[in-house]
């Protein structure tokens, strides 16, 4: 945890408060350390700079959850209206 907190220039707590809003769930090493995958640490970046914009905590983790599945959709329509054998834009 201290790696990703150092990393993102964030504290350990920063960490703590997106896991408890449930916007990041890091693994567990056999250690019991947390190991935050490259999508976990793009996600808390993001939250990072909403909450630098003066967005409270819980609600920059909503705002990450829309958008994150509003990307998810336009991916599926973007599929779904695509010829057969076309390839994805990207």
């Amino acid at each position: 945890m201290g790696a990703a907190a150092e990393m993102l220039g964030v504290s350990p707590a920063f960490l703590r408060a997106l896991g408890a809003a449930k916007l990041i769930e890091p693994k567990r090493s056999s250690g019991g350390h947390r190991r935050y995958s490259r999508y976990q640490l793009r996600l808390a970046a993001r939250a990072r700079e909403l909450v630098d914009q003066g967005t409270p905590v819980e609600a920059a983790c909503r705002i990450i959850i829309l958008e994150d599945q509003l990307a998810e959709a336009l991916r599926v329509n973007d599929a779904r209206d695509r010829p057969p054998g076309e390839a994805a834009r990207p």
